[in-house]
């Protein structure tokens, strides 16, 4: 086969106090068409589709690219197009489906030489770090952890049915190198023991879907005090939410974008609150009400 269409899900990652480590896919897809051919292209769809790169800066043919690098081969001349759905810029994993999309099509024009982990620790050294890219390319809520002798672990969470998901998202862009510098490479022991047992907590408020657990295990110290600056109106928006039901509201990713969790009767009615507030500061936002992508990416030949 020589033409594949790829979907992979947007993602959220972090979670409140799973800076890093823990990520979750969403039912938003970028979708893209890779084929073998004798002249290079790039096309594209959707929106921003015009500030998406046309040439071999692409990050999808630069994830191509650094595939045929790990494999040994030659890289091949294809058409590429992106229909783009996931905003770029907004904490949603806009550059993990790049990237997923880039290795898992090199994969499949090459005929399959790499095994799904593989794959996966190739784009998780391309993205830099594991919460974006796991989750999109295998589905689910992912916890992931160092192992001890190198390499990951990967851990399916179960997310419970009755945890619906709405998102902010504002107009304006926070590139992700951008919120990184934000964060501080060292933090107090206080609050390393604060995210410590928040996280243990939300894993199992996600299984249960114990509102009060819910909550007090969104809290975090590590990451979101610190990129708050960087979101105009984000605790008028996180107040909003609260008073509409929602269990608590978190940056997603880098940010912009925030997320928040709560029931799905109130969730429409959350979604509604968020980008009111947001409007009510002179920030546009749009809203989403979405679920978990349990698939992550999926494929079929053309």
């Amino acid at each position: 086969m020589s033409s594949y269409a790829i979907a992979v899900p947007a993602t959220t990652a972090n979670l409140g106090p799973g800076y890093d480590c823990l990520g979750a896919a969403l039912t938003l897809f970028n979708k893209f068409e890779i084929a073998l051919s004798d002249e290079f292209r790039i096309t594209a769809s959707g929106a921003a589709a015009d500030k998406i790169a046309k040439n071999k800066t692409n990050l999808v043919y630069q994830s191509l690219e650094q595939f045929y690098e790990r494999i040994g081969k030659p890289k091949p001349v294809i058409s590429l197009h992106v229909d783009l759905q996931v905003p770029l810029a907004r904490g949603l994993g806009s550059s993990a489906t790049a990237i997923v999309a880039g290795i898992i099509g090199g994969n499949l024009l090459a005929g399959s030489p790499l095994s799904q982990k593989e794959l996966l620790q190739l784009a998780i050294d391309m993205e830099g770090h594991p919460d974006n890219v796991t989750p999109a390319m295998l589905g689910g809520c992912q916890l992931i952890a160092s192992a001890k002798c190198g390499g990951w672990e990967f851990c399916a969470l179960p997310w419970h049915k009755d945890i619906a998901i709405a998102v902010a998202i504002p107009d304006f862009e926070l590139p992700t190198a951008k919120a990184r510098q934000v964060v501080p490479k060292e933090v107090a022991l206080k609050d390393a023991i604060f995210n410590a047992s928040h996280l243990a907590l939300l894993v199992q408020a996600l299984t249960s879907a114990n509102p009060s657990w819910l909550q007090s295990a969104l809290q975090d110290k590590l990451h979101q005090p610190y990129r708050q600056s960087l979101i105009p109106g984000m605790e008028a928006v996180q107040a909003a939410a609260i008073a509409a039901g929602a269990h608590g509201v978190v940056i997603s990713g880098a940010g912009p974008t925030l997320l928040a969790l709560g029931s799905a009767g109130q969730i429409e009615a959350i979604a509604e609150s968020m980008v009111k507030a947001w409007g009510q500061v002179g920030v546009k936002a749009t809203k989403k009400c979405l679920s978990i992508a349990k698939q992550g990416t999926t494929y079929t030949s053309l």
